[in-house]
């Protein structure tokens, strides 16, 4: 566990959707460890987004700074690895700006962090309408209580309630220290050494699609081990449309590549190019 003296570096993946960024924001705002710091990776986003987080920047509690490219399509990876490469803390905790973070996400990922793994935390679904009318209306969801979120999935606006328990037992966090499905960059930590020494997300992942599982298998095939997140850290997922899906048969087939060889660990095009 990082010393709560240690900081944090969040990196929020953004792509003109302020509203649910400012959400976002928010509830990271609203943390009970307040020792991190946030870096916007923003995917090539337009003017509203850059001055959203420049009002935000002067009245959080919390430092931003916002890492911004040019909108060449989808290029999340090399986004999220030049905000990384502008990290100041030595663990790294990725979500997505349309995520929701409860009270005691930093604080409960800080108690998982653990040398030598990585940590996947979990999500809940908010359909369409429920995530319109929270962005409209600027409800905090992040401050609801259970209630809120059981009356939710009663009307089937949100797809489980599971993730929002929270269970203490901790042996069985680490009975799976291979297992990469299902690790998503919408909550995912890792320490930041581990990051840089399979140099990062790799950029020859273009387009949507597995560009996180790539990562997580890397880090595997360098030793690093699963701890499970989940029934500790979840995250609110809003809707949203989804991604242009092209490139997804060739960055499958390339996933498979690195499944199927252990020996590759470093990506081809990383975050070093960045440092």
């Amino acid at each position: 566990m990082p010393p709560a003296s240690e900081l944090i570096s969040v990196i929020v993946t953004t792509y003109n959707r302020p509203p649910a960024l400012l959400a976002c924001l928010r509830s990271l705002q609203d943390q009970l460890d307040r020792n991190f710091e946030i870096l916007i990776a923003d995917d090539g986003s337009g003017e509203a987004t850059r001055q959203l987080i420049e009002r935000e920047s002067k009245a959080s509690p919390i430092p931003i700074r916002h890492i911004w490219h040019e909108d060449k399509g989808f290029r999340a990876g090399t986004i999220r690895n030049k905000a990384a490469a502008a990290a100041t803390g030595n663990y790294l905790l990725f979500m997505d700006g349309d995520c929701i973070a409860f009270p005691s996400f930093i604080a409960r990922h800080r108690l998982l962090a653990e040398t030598g793994y990585f940590v996947p935390g979990n999500r809940l679904l908010l359909n369409a309408s429920s995530t319109e009318q929270a962005l409209s209306r600027e409800i905090p969801l992040h401050r609801q209580s259970i209630g809120f979120f059981i009356g939710l999935w009663l009307q089937r606006k949100l797809n489980r309630l599971l993730p929002l328990a929270y269970l203490r037992l901790h042996g069985w966090r680490y009975r799976n220290p291979q297992r990469w499905q299902k690790a998503m960059t919408c909550n995912l930590a890792f320490w930041k050494a581990d990051f840089l020494a399979v140099n990062g997300f790799d950029e020859m992942f273009e387009g949507w699609g597995y560009e996180d599982s790539d990562l997580v298998i890397r880090l595997i095939h360098s030793g690093c081990k699963r701890k499970e997140g989940r029934f500790a850290v979840p995250v609110l997922h809003l809707w949203h449309p989804y991604n242009d899906r092209s490139q997804h048969d060739e960055n499958y087939r390339r996933l498979l590549e690195r499944i199927a060889d252990p020996r590759i660990v470093v990506a081809e095009r990383g975050v070093t190019q960045y440092i």
